[in-house]
């Protein structure tokens, strides 16, 4: 079975403990590695690439739901689900969601999204963050 590695963004100050994206053949998964439940969210590419839009236009995102919990402190959470859909949310904090967010806004992990003829890219994107 071939391994599949997380990514994180390169702007996470927290070391290990930041949202993390990896692709196989079921999706795209999401997680956050400090989460003692260890939920893992699994979304379509389709989804992860209108979250990822939606971040980078400064809009909400449909696909994947984004819910700020109130207060403005980097310890206030932030949940990440797929509305409708049985199965994790993710939960992380506001200091991690923006280390994301800036991650997504670099294009750290539109090779997550890409299409089939984009392999080369993907492939030497993925290199770069291992």
């Amino acid at each position: 079975m071939k391994h599949h590695v997380w990514q994180k963004s390169s702007y996470c100050a927290q070391g290990d403990s930041c949202l993390h994206v990896r692709a196989t053949a079921t999706g795209i998964h999401l997680t956050e590695s400090s989460d003692p439940t260890g939920s893992i969210l699994t979304a379509t590419p389709t989804a992860f690439g209108a979250l990822l839009t939606a971040l980078k236009a400064n809009t909400r995102p449909a696909s994947i739901q984004v819910t700020f919990t109130p207060g403005n402190d980097a310890d206030a959470s932030v949940r990440v689900h797929v509305p409708g859909a049985r199965g994790a949310v993710v939960t992380t904090d506001r200091q991690k969601w923006e280390a994301f967010v800036l991650g997504v806004k670099a294009g750290e992990f539109d090779h997550f999204v890409e299409g089939p003829n984009d392999t080369t890219t993907r492939q030497v994107a993925l290199q770069h963050h291992c």
